[in-house]
């Protein structure tokens, strides 16, 4: 507070201990998963008889490089150590004392446990000096993760000579759909907005039928105003409420991590999808409907990570996936997209079986 970091930051900070149980949870769900490693996915006999399959195996070492939460210290390493991959993790200086308390406390275990504490190595050394050379030891790291705000994955992206599976930003969207029930979309709305700001699958941008903006726009703006979220809208929003701000092209494409939401009346459902695409960051969109066609055609088309009907895009999330924590969720289409789990921390090698073939 001293230091006046935004509420979504101190959200994003804050180790309660309703948290605490939380992360250790997610320990034990990761825990009782299967593990992936040593799963052979596939195997075919070919013609020459010789048996050809693929099997999972660990990425090897993986970099995470993060901001902000200190559960992603647990979370990163609980999902490395399960797919016998070991993490060098280097998070902010913001939650430094939080990150070194955690990983003490599981190199502690690793040692009580007959296992090297080295799977886990944290750099406490938060320097911009030493992000930038930890994305260019390709000798001892075989991918990156980032994960944090746009600057920090803008960077790692545009500087790292490590391979690095991009996690992304979250401009989330719910569009309300002409046929969609009034008090189901608002109670959509405010979980997806308001329920934690400093999140990457909080919605940050509104889109809502013309069809039903009479409807449903007046309750979604009195809820807004309830909870102290600014409204920033296009001209049709603007007549429903004088203390609405007008929206600029900026604010459709904005991740806010505040209590900010930008609004858009559209003329259909194809105007909708062409809007969120292009201001979207490929994380998580949700459409509010009774139309079943309309249902299919959002999630046909929309191409984001995650793609709700009818539900709030705030179960974008690992433990709420099954997975027991995600790593990070991928907003690239390479290797893994959404929510990373155990599978996603995980390569392949083909595995062959001869018996005495020769290529002729």
């Amino acid at each position: 507070m001293k230091n006046n970091m935004p509420e979504s930051l101190l959200d994003r900070l804050k180790l309660t201990r309703d948290r605490i149980v939380g992360i250790a949870d997610g320990v034990r769900q990761v825990a009782r998963l299967e593990d992936p490693i040593g799963e052979v996915i596939s195997m075919k006999e070919r013609p020459n008889g010789l048996l050809i399959g693929k099997k999972r195996v660990p990425l090897g070492v993986i970099g995470m490089i993060y901001e902000s939460r200190p559960n992603v210290t647990v979370d990163a390493f609980s999902l490395c150590f399960k797919t016998s991959n070991a993490v060098i993790l280097r998070g902010g200086s913001d939650a430094i004392h939080s990150n070194i308390a955690f990983v003490d406390i599981i190199k502690k275990s690793l040692e009580e446990n007959g296992v090297t504490p080295n799977a886990v190595f944290l750099l406490e050394d938060t320097s911009r000096e030493t992000a930038t050379r930890m994305m260019k030891l390709n000798d001892y790291i075989d991918v990156l993760i980032p994960r944090g705000g746009a600057g920090l994955i803008r960077s790692v992206v545009q500087n790292a000579t490590v391979p690095v599976i991009e996690t992304g930003t979250g401009n989330c969207h719910v569009y309300v759909d002409e046929t969609a029930d009034v008090n189901m979309a608002v109670s959509i709305i405010k979980n997806a907005k308001l329920q934690r700001l400093g999140v990457c699958n909080a919605c940050e941008s509104l889109v809502i039928h013309k069809g039903i903006a009479d409807e449903v726009l007046p309750k979604v703006l009195a809820m807004l105003k309830e909870n102290d979220c600014e409204v920033r809208g296009d001209d049709v929003v603007k007549r429903f409420d004088s203390s609405v701000v007008a929206a600029t092209e900026d604010d459709y494409a904005t991740e806010y991590l505040d209590k900010i939401i930008s609004v858009k009346v559209v003329e259909n459902i194809d105007e909708a999808i062409a809007h969120i695409n292009r201001n979207s960051t490929g994380h998580s969109e949700a459409i509010v409907t009774k139309d079943y066609d309309n249902a299919q055609k959002f999630l046909n088309e929309i191409d984001s990570s995650a793609v709700y009907v009818n539900a709030s895009t705030r179960f974008t999330d690992g433990f709420e996936f099954g997975f027991g924590a995600e790593i990070g969720i991928s907003t690239q289409k390479l290797h893994a997209r959404g929510p990373m789990g155990l599978e996603a921390l995980t390569t392949t090698k083909y595995i062959i079986y001869g018996n005495g073939q020769v290529r002729p």
